[in-house]
C-alpha cells in the first residue's frame, strides 16, 4: 500500500471514528462511542504510517 493510500484510509477512519464517537455520546451508547475512539486511533496510526513511508522514501531518494 502506498503512503497516499495509507493517509487516505487513515483520514477516512478518523472521520468515521469521530462520527461514531459523537453519535455514541449523544445517544448514550458507550459501546458505539468506544468503537469510535478505537477507529479514530486506527486512523491516526494509518496516517502516521503514511508519513513514515514518505519520510523513508525521501531519505532513500537522497542517497
Amino acid at each position: 500500500m502506498s503512503s497516499i493510500e495509507d493517509k487516505l484510509k487513515g483520514a477516512t477512519n478518523k472521520v468515521v471514528g469521530k462520527i461514531k464517537e459523537e453519535v455514541g455520546r449523544v445517544t448514550n451508547d458507550e459501546q458505539l462511542e468506544g468503537e469510535g475512539v478505537v477507529q479514530n486511533l486506527k486512523g491516526e496510526a494509518q496516517t502516521a504510517k503514511g508519513d513514515v513511508k514518505d519520510a523513508v522514501k525521501k531519505g532513500v531518494d537522497k542517497i
